[in-house]
């Protein structure tokens, strides 16, 4: 890739007006100013679609972005959607994400996005504007700091005070977020910094000695790992979103069926084996199925691959899995052990850690023998016949939101992309919607953020145009970031928005039903009683088209209707029962012994044989 490629190269002292004359075609360093700089180097890095905001500490940039036909930039609403938008493309996409804003409110409206990114390993890039480098620290105008804000919540950010370092920043902040364990990087690029007359030349030489990402395992302990596989009489191989960010959903399926070890994929690791596989038991964690959950908790051997073993899965650590040996393969050592000690620690990309997995068990078999699973199997599934995922019919005639749901799945199908907000929506779409792909299923899961469906919906829109995206969303979080309908109109990105409005913070309803007595505490949102907003209408205000449904009856017809519409974004207000819940449940604080496969129903685990 040469420097000059066909960007265009300004006189140094050419006015705002003035158009820069062509670069030379040799490849040669050219001069530009540092704002010019920053978007050949976005080209450069393959960089095809920004989310953003301008304001007055990033129009230096903006100016030469309206030149470039290789970034597409997409105005957004809020800075907040613009940094989801760009974690929706990155997740469906498997590429970085890319996000802009000005100084101040603009970068400081980032932070949650940034946060939601770092939480579930998303490779992502946030330019922000900052004040002149002699306003630094004078809180001047929309000054913030916002490396020092970010700082917690990031892999890594740049201050940039030199226009010289701007194409190595840029290419050192793509490989940083994309490269080990992948995260969101801030690169923050005062004013004057943007304006000053630089030397433009690509590539350029990166400086990170101290960044050394482990991709490949050690052999001893991947063979170590196989040794315990190969006498392990109850396995279960508990797989995370790091298998999907590694690309190795392949791999994976060839390990299970090399080993005929039951899977359980996390909420982030949905569709890495297909929910129709016979080797998948499901979810596990705290509405995860109850034989994914029972497997886990009487293994003997947890074969842990890109996952955390976060509170949401393990429930109350102390009583997880006592039985069972740990096997944990992550790419991010400081993972490793954090929190469930590991017997074998597998530092390395999944990818390949399966790939050598494969070779290394083999061996072990050779040695030891292949274990008999037989039994096993036939206790798992016993749990899963007798403990199916399924719903029943609110008493009172309102609809079902979880049939909304499986209806959705069954009819845009297992090429879709689905997103999620955060709450009962999100758990019933993680189970009733069948994953049979990887990054078909985008959802905030550590930091379980309110607002995330719309905008990711549509970063993944712009990401996979071909494919239909659908934004199953609660009336809650619909209401944060619904202002980005307007984007997806304006923009043509068509996405399908599936209300489901319950009219209550649903899963604050949840819990305070079943742990506050039944006191509801402030999470009616009037979406029913009052019907404000009107989402059909709201959506129609937007440049969207409106629909409602309220009756069984009419689910599939409106979904299909909706699927018609190709050319602005669609939103369906289904207006479900209010006191719909989600199960199986392990309530917070309680062991995975204790979970409920429906209210009042305990799987009596210790009385099995």
């Amino acid at each position: 890739m040469t420097s000059a490629n066909t960007r265009q190269n300004p006189a140094p002292e050419a006015s705002p007006g003035q158009r820069p004359k062509p670069a030379p075609p040799n490849g040669a360093p050219v001069r530009a100013t540092g704002a010019q700089s920053l978007v050949r180097s976005l080209e450069a890095v393959g960089c095809e679609v920004v989310f953003g905001i301008p304001g007055g500490t990033i129009l230096p940039t903006y100016d030469p972005l309206l030149d470039s036909t290789k970034v597409r930039h997409v105005l957004v609403r809020h800075e907040q959607a613009a940094g989801h938008a760009a974690t929706g493309y990155a997740q469906a996409t498997g590429r970085t994400g890319v996000c802009m804003a000005t100084s101040g409110p603009g970068a400081t409206n980032l932070v949650t996005a940034l946060a939601d990114a770092h939480m579930d390993s998303v490779p992502l890039v946030a330019i922000t504007g900052q004040q002149s480098t002699g306003q630094i620290g004078t809180d001047a105008f929309q000054e913030a700091d916002i490396c020092g804000i970010t700082l917690p919540v990031t892999k890594h950010n740049f201050l940039v005070t030199d226009p010289d370092e701007i194409p190595r920043t840029i290419a050192e902040a793509f490989y940083i977020a994309s490269s080990g364990r992948p995260g969101p990087v801030v690169v923050d690029v005062p004013k004057d910094v943007q304006q000053l007359t630089t030397s433009f030349s690509w590539p350029p030489e990166q400086r990170l000695p101290g960044y050394r990402p482990v991709g490949k395992p050690h052999g001893k302990q991947v063979r170590e790992a196989a040794r315990l596989m190969a006498s392990a009489q109850r396995p279960v191989l508990y797989v995370g979103g790091g298998v999907v960010k590694a690309d190795a959903s392949e791999e994976l399926t060839k390990l299970a069926e090399r080993t005929g070890i039951p899977v359980v994929t996390t909420l982030m690791a949905r569709g890495v084996l297909p929910d129709t596989h016979p080797l998948h038991l499901g979810m596990p964690g705290m509405h995860g199925t109850v034989s994914a959950v029972a497997a886990m908790q009487r293994s003997d051997l947890l074969l842990a691959l890109g996952t955390r073993f976060d509170d949401r899965v393990t429930g109350r650590l102390s009583d997880f899995a006592p039985e069972a040996k740990v096997v944990h393969a992550d790419i991010d050592p400081a993972e490793i052990s954090k929190n469930r000690v590991a017997d074998v620690p597998i530092v390395g990309d999944c990818k390949e850690v399966i790939s050598e997995l494969l070779e290394a068990v083999d061996t072990a078999e050779a040695e030891h023998g292949a274990p008999d699973l037989g039994e096993w199997w036939s206790q798992l599934g016993d749990w899963r016949d007798r403990f199916p995922l399924g719903y029943d019919w609110p008493a009172d005639g309102t609809l079902s939101p979880e049939y909304v749901i499986e209806r959705i799945g069954a009819l845009a199908g297992p090429e879709a992309v689905y997103t999620a907000g955060v709450g009962q929506h999100q758990m019933w779409a993680a189970q009733f919607i069948g994953y049979q792909r990887p990054r078909s299923w985008l959802n905030s899961g550590g930091l379980g953020t309110m607002g995330y469906a719309v905008p990711a919906a549509m970063g993944a829109k712009a990401g996979t145009p071909g494919r239909q995206v659908w934004a199953i969303d609660g009336d809650g979080c619909f209401q944060m970031t619904n202002q980005e309908l307007a984007t997806c109109a304006i923009e043509g990105l068509p996405i399908k928005v599936a209300v489901i409005n319950n009219g209550n913070l649903g899963m604050v309803r949840q819990w305070q039903n079943l742990f506050y007595a039944e006191r509801y505490s402030h999470s009616d949102l009037g979406t029913h009683n009052h019907r404000i907003p009107d989402f059909a209408l709201l959506a129609e205000a937007l440049g969207g088209v409106g629909m409602r449904c309220e009756a069984a009856s009419d689910v599939d017809s409106v979904i299909e209707r909706a699927m018609a519409v190709d050319d602005r974004p669609v939103v369906i207000d289904f207006v479900v029962g209010k006191d719909a819940q989600v199960w199986p449940m392990v309530a917070s604080g309680t062991g995975n012994d204790e979970i409920m496969a429906a209210r009042g129903i305990r799987p009596l685990f210790d009385d099995e044989g």
